[in-house]
């Protein structure tokens, strides 16, 4: 008599927990640092009423003025001077032998002390400032560490234990991040907004591919825009930040001849997945918006390249003034970013700051939550998402700056 095993049980993943979450949550933040230093200048600049030129003229604003100008010549970062020269002679006056070129582990609590000094609680004997003031802060002390260390890495913060000294820039510091995330939640509960990238919608997407390709370009600005449409889209279609989506290679396409329904597209690794898992997608011809339609999308792409073009490396590549198209030349993401910024400006955005890096990742969460009427489970595995991602995913679902303008109509009952 044979017997039948019983199939093994499936163990439950358990919920993340509240390291877990706090991780994610300095990764966003770091995220949300990166997309925003494309428009920091415009950032900084709103704020430098907060940074007086007209400081006390004592031995350490003299020490500070000098430090900055002989470390940094760039003559059109002058809202970042002001900055750090208040930054450093902010703790000269506190003690008369701090370096302001000394980075060490305590580096990162100088940096969030002059932050609370700027930004904590008025009632507490800070200035209290905004949000964005302690983002513009971050932002011009990166320059500084930047540029008294140019040879150190500008993605990590850690100890080397050959050497014992830290490596990397110390606004990246877990502390920095912990410090910028308790700030923003502190700042969020007295009612101020967030500084969070803005999302692209539907009608915005729209309006991109409108710009880029518009019947009045001539030849070589609309081989330009099929490009940058293309990296729009897919950035949005799949929910990539713009350093994602130009990453994408020809490699990753998977042609099925004569197939015009559906492309499929395969990823070994993503930044937030190092196990080397393969995420994929589907990406459906889409007959009742042509405009947001990959399948066409990428039918203009390959009209585009042509047979010139070899199919391997990189999908998306530089387009000369002359309209010519350059493999040895992959498109970058500040150049993408650039171009979003440009376009946005070009169709009279006179919010196109608030747009970054994020904003793709975000109106496309959206978009498939409010338009496609996804489930919030189904979004995160379209994304790719980890268990403890999708718990603080809820920020590219919603962000302060988005979607205000339409609130008369959310009780509308007819």
């Amino acid at each position: 008599m044979s017997s039948t095993k019983a199939p093994p049980a499936v163990q439950e993943k358990s919920a993340p927990t509240d390291e877990e979450v706090e991780e994610e949550l300095c990764l966003l933040d770091l995220e949300d640092a990166d997309s925003l230093l494309l428009h920091v200048k415009d950032l900084i600049s709103q704020h430098l009423d907060e940074f007086p030129e007209d400081q006390v003229d004592d031995d350490a604003a003299r020490y500070a003025a000098k430090m900055t100008k002989a470390s940094i010549t760039d003559g059109t970062r002058d809202g970042h001077l002001r900055i750090i020269k208040h930054y450093i002679t902010f703790h000269l006056r506190r003690n008369k032998k701090w370096d302001a070129q000394r980075v060490d582990d305590k580096t990162p609590h100088d940096i969030t002390a002059f932050i609370t000094q700027k930004c904590g609680p008025v009632e507490q004997g800070f200035e209290g400032r905004k949000y964005s003031t302690a983002v513009s802060t971050r932002a011009a002390l990166t320059m500084w560490y930047k540029n008294i260390r140019p040879n150190e890495s500008l993605t990590e913060w850690r100890l080397d234990s050959v050497s014992n000294t830290w490596r990397g820039l110390p606004t990246r510091s877990r502390q920095v991040s912990q410090f910028m995330v308790g700030l923003e939640k502190t700042k969020a509960k007295s009612g101020e907004v967030s500084s969070s990238a803005r999302a692209l919608a539907l009608e915005d997407i729209h309006r991109l591919h409108n710009y880029c390709l518009d019947s009045t370009l001539t030849l070589a600005q609309k081989r330009g825009g099929i490009i940058r449409y293309t990296a729009y889209l897919l950035a949005w279609l799949m929910l990539l930040r713009i350093d994602e989506v130009i990453k994408l290679r020809f490699e990753n396409f998977e042609k099925i001849p004569g197939e015009r329904k559906f492309v499929d597209i395969s990823l070994n690794t993503r930044k937030q997945n190092q196990t080397g898992l393969l995420h994929s997608w589907r990406l459906h011809a889409n007959d009742s918006d042509p405009v947001i339609c990959p399948v066409r999308a990428f039918i203009l792409l390959a009209s585009l390249y042509g047979p010139e073009i070899r199919k391997s490396g990189p999908l998306f590549l530089h387009v000369t003034a002359q309209g010519a198209v350059m493999q040895s030349q992959p498109l970058t993401a500040s150049v993408l970013s650039r171009s979003l910024s440009r376009d946005l400006q070009g169709l009279g955005y006179a919010s196109w700051a608030l747009y970054g890096t994020h904003s793709f990742r975000r109106g496309g969460c959206q978009y498939r939550i409010k338009v496609k009427r996804w489930s919030a489970d189904m979004v995160a595995a379209w994304g790719g998402w980890s268990q403890v991602e999708a718990v603080t995913m809820f920020r590219y679902f919603y962000s302060p700056n988005d979607n205000h303008e339409y609130m008369h109509d959310y009780d509308r009952n007819y």
